[in-house]
């Protein structure tokens, strides 16, 4: 045998390792079918009063009983808050679909991440005081729409009790608490603006929402971002929770709280060793399961376990770990989506970040090895998100059906989009036609158009 042969034998078996290494995230379409099915379950326990306190999803009532109709006019301001980085708007509606909108992007001080509520909200009313006097409306009596991209159980559109903090915060005085009370209270001491009506909402309702102002068919929301959750609009004689009365709307937006789907055992049947071990080793083991699976936030994380598992197997880098490979969260989402973003056979992204992870000499061998990691883990990511979301396109219940989409992994992830629209085609009923459509600024813009559908005085289309 030449070395040459040798060489290509140590390949295969190389390879046949890696591919073994990734088998058990490449599952079949009757495990999507299951995981669908599942949800369906998952989503029956949420609705019914009996069941919904042990539910993984919560099926959250948001209060928001219909969409914009086009019809609303004046200005309102929106304050979307999910991370470290903040934003305020104004919109102004004068006539028909023009929106006029003025927005400016704020940072959190990190220390403000951890430390007490009332620092917090005093910021957040900080900066929404100097954006109403750099834009001279001091003297006007405005609404305001409050996206709280956190987990909230509502009582109506004016209050939001924040069940748990995610995303690295965990501000004392908060968790238990009507955040609007708590905003209300800030804007309140400050004694300089006047904030008549604020309503709350999360980002994914506000993605719904703002989709809906252009598409009238719009009726499911989803964000897959850092973060995941999905949204949809029920019919309320099946929310069990909501007390309307005789007067109530036919439908309701349910806050879904997608992203703990799995955390009652119920997606054991699909998660892998590595899911296991990365939901042990994070900061709120045994909650947001389905989340850990399909979000930027954990994607490169996967993709760092299995490096491992392959470099251990000597199937990979010379059988040599990096300290870098071994530290946590050191393989980010935007590092995957560079090398997928590369043409076929040009390395240059996967070489990149191989030296970040502290490797100067990778071989071709192992940046093919790296590209086929990080498309099996995003492929599962789109699919696991299109068998949720088929749930919803079914319960949905129409003939067509426009999905409001947003999130960053959907938006900046190569051919993210159409895997998951082909796999959604897959699974959804084929009765049943559906577009997914990104939300222009969804999260922020539809705040506001929630705060204009409740507050406007309306003119006739």
């Amino acid at each position: 045998m030449t070395e040459e042969d040798t060489k290509d034998k140590d390949s295969q078996i190389n390879r046949s390792v890696v591919e073994e290494i990734c088998k058990p995230f490449i599952v079949s379409d009757d495990v999507y079918r299951k995981i669908r099915d599942v949800f369906q379950n998952e989503i029956k326990k949420g609705l019914c009063k009996y069941t919904h306190e042990s539910a993984s999803v919560k099926c959250f009532l948001t209060f928001v009983e219909k969409l914009p109709s086009g019809c609303e006019r004046g200005k309102f301001l929106a304050l979307d808050i999910g991370g470290i980085n903040f934003r305020i708007l104004l919109v102004n509606i004068n006539s028909g679909e023009n929106l006029k909108i003025e927005a400016a992007n704020y940072e959190l001080p990190e220390s403000l991440m951890t430390g007490t509520g009332r620092d917090l909200f005093d910021f957040l009313a900080e900066c929404l005081s100097a954006f109403i006097y750099k834009h001279e409306l001091q003297k006007e009596e405005l609404s305001l729409g409050f996206t709280f991209a956190f987990p909230l159980k509502q009582t109506d559109l004016s209050k939001g009790v924040l069940i748990t903090w995610t995303k690295a915060f965990s501000c004392s005085g908060v968790v238990n608490h009507d955040v609007v009370d708590l905003f209300k209270q800030a804007i309140n001491r400050r004694d300089d603006i006047r904030i008549n009506n604020i309503v709350i909402l999360n980002d994914t309702t506000g993605t719904l929402i703002s989709c809906a102002w252009n598409y009238r068919e719009a009726k499911i929301g989803l964000i897959i971002g850092s973060a995941t959750n999905m949204c949809y609009l029920e019919k309320t004689k099946h929310i069990e929770l909501f007390k309307g009365g005789v007067n109530a709307s036919p439908t309701m937006i349910i806050n879904c709280e997608s992203g703990n789907f799995g955390s009652d055992g119920s997606l054991d049947f699909v998660r892998t060793p590595i899911d296991i071990a990365l939901d042990q080793n994070s900061v709120n083991a045994g909650e947001q399961i389905y989340e850990k699976m399909i979000s930027g936030m954990y994607l490169g994380e996967i993709v760092r376990l299995i490096l491992l598992e392959c470099v251990n197997a000597g199937a990979m880098l010379n059988g040599v770990q990096s300290e870098e490979l071994r530290t946590s969260m050191s393989l980010d989402v935007k590092h995957m989506s560079e090398i997928e973003a590369a043409e076929p056979g040009n390395d240059s992204a996967s070489r990149k970040i191989f030296e970040i992870m502290g490797y100067k000499r990778p071989s071709d061998e192992d940046c093919e090895h790296l590209r086929y990691i990080c498309n099996v883990i995003s492929t599962r990511s789109a699919y696991m998100g299109a068998a949720t979301l088929a749930t919803l396109v079914n319960r949905v219940g129409d003939p067509f059906v426009v999905i409001g989409v947003d999130g960053a992994v959907y938006r900046m992830y190569p051919n993210y989009p159409e895997r998951l629209r082909k796999k959604l085609r897959d699974l959804a009923r084929p009765e049943y036609q559906f577009c997914l459509k990104v939300a222009e600024d969804g999260s922020g813009r539809g705040a506001a158009l929630l705060a204009a559908t409740v507050f406007s005085k309306k003119r006739s289309p």
